[in-house]
């Protein structure tokens, strides 16, 4: 009877654990910028090449490709970077947020970076200040040597590179809500 109990919770613990390397590996980031929310909002919905840090367009076989390097700063004069081709999909609002999906993935040896899907978020906070966040969402590449990898360190790897990207996004939307301010 013992052993019967064992190994059935055996067996659910090894469904957990499949399940659980399934499951998408989570990573959030935010940050305030001192701007109104109709302002920022109208910043993010605009032209991405505005505000996506080092956005380039390219020709591909399927018409233009947003990219950009994504990555984190090392120290002070050096950074890890790695070219991404973003895609967009349609906003969406509610009462009190703007959502702007997107996914990124790596140009050049896919099977090494994951695919990564998020959702860029404003939300006021009062008059004249507005939340940036990043909720994104990634599965490790390499099958269960990936998770290993990324239980190690990668997942380090993949939250600094989200908060540095967020960080330059939110400097962007700065710099164009100032622009129309400016007008």
């Amino acid at each position: 009877m013992l052993g019967e109990r064992f190994l059935a919770l055996r067996r659910s613990v090894g469904e957990f654990q499949r399940r659980l390397a399934r499951s998408p590996h989570v990573v959030t980031a935010f940050l305030e910028l001192d701007d109104p929310f109709d302002r920022v909002e109208a910043a993010l919905l605009a032209d991405p090449s505005t505000w996506v840090p080092g956005m380039a367009r390219a020709a591909g076989e399927l018409g233009e490709r947003l990219l950009t390097e994504v990555g984190f700063a090392v120290d002070e004069d050096r950074r890890m970077d790695k070219e991404v081709e973003i895609l967009f999909g349609e906003p969406y609002r509610s009462a009190s947020a703007t959502r702007l999906p997107m996914t990124w993935k790596a140009t050049g040896a896919q099977r090494l970076f994951p695919l990564l899907e998020a959702d860029l978020e404003v939300a006021g906070l009062g008059a004249t200040r507005t939340q940036l966040s990043i909720s994104a969402r990634y599965r490790p590449p390499m099958g269960p040597l990936g998770r290993v990898l990324d239980r190690a360190l990668l997942h380090r790897v993949a939250e600094a590179a989200i908060k540095d990207f967020l960080d330059r996004v939110g400097a962007g939307i700065a710099r164009r809500v100032q622009a129309t301010a400016d007008r």
